[in-house]
């Protein structure tokens, strides 16, 4: 079994996954919000009790492979992998895993590794020229062609950080659930129904509008895969992703395991 972590800049997700050829299963998966300051053992003691609700213990897992955007956590989970899974942890980018795909941007060194391993699970998954969509943190939509080289894209504020600004900044404004407003109205009769607007139309506007620039620079076909937590609550209002996957990064993690152990 191989566990497979995901450190973004909110939440660090992991999940066991059964590989067995082609067919990656994901058997459990836990989030945890991001702390660079948690120690090897507090995760430890987190894991094994979860582990233990699933049915599974800490010598069921075989392998370790970690992604991660926050530097300052990955001490602690090669820790974590080296003294509690007893195996020498993959990481996400460096040899024998690295991406395997050719970077045509300026700066490659500053692709974010989730953003990587997005792109390399999509292509394997829907092959041909692809924008990717990740709802994190931040919004980001990455653009593959059809050989699967990663070609660059955009970085947009996350929804929950545009709420964050917005009542942070306006001292008479309450914090609202992020949910899609109870019609398809656009004209809010009241103060929170105008903020459910402006926040969940506003940002379907963004997503139809950065998509539709994309699909006419790139010029061909294009396939748009969305991925993270909240892309299912847009799907129902617009029908600009051909694709959910919502496991995208774990998906790709393990790709990026087999790969290693292959060669």
């Amino acid at each position: 079994m191989l566990l497979a972590i995901d450190a973004g800049n909110t939440n660090i997700v992991f999940a066991l996954v059964a590989i067995d050829g082609e067919m990656r299963t994901i058997r459990a998966r836990w989030r945890i919000a991001t702390d660079p300051r948690r120690t090897a053992d507090e995760y430890a003691v987190w894991l094994s009790q979860l582990l233990a609700l699933e049915g599974y213990e800490r010598g069921d897992v075989e392998g370790v492979i970690i992604a991660t955007v926050v530097p300052r956590a990955l001490h602690n989970l090669e820790v974590l992998a080296t003294k509690y899974f007893r195996t020498t942890p993959l990481i996400a980018g460096r040899a024998p895993v690295e991406w395997g795909m050719t970077l045509d941007i300026d700066e490659p060194g500053s692709l974010g590794a989730d953003r990587a391993v997005n792109t390399i699970a999509a292509h394997a998954l829907h092959p041909g020229d692809l924008i990717v969509i990740d709802f994190g943190t931040a919004a980001t939509f990455d653009v593959s062609d059809y050989t699967g080289a990663y070609k660059g894209g955009i970085i947009a504020p996350g929804i929950n950080l545009s709420l964050d600004a917005l009542v942070t900044a306006a001292a008479k404004l309450p914090r609202i659930a992020i949910e899609a407003p109870a019609t398809t109205s656009v004209v809010g009769r009241n103060t929170v129904d105008q903020m459910h607007i402006g926040i969940y139309w506003g940002y379907v506007a963004m997503i139809e509008g950065l998509v539709a620039r994309l699909k006419a620079q790139v010029g061909r076909p294009v396939k748009v895969i969305a991925t993270g937590g909240l892309a299912t609550m847009f799907e129902t209002h617009t029908a600009v992703f051909d694709h959910i996957e919502p496991d995208l990064t774990i998906q790709g993690l393990a790709m990026l395991w087999q790969r290693a152990h292959i060669d």
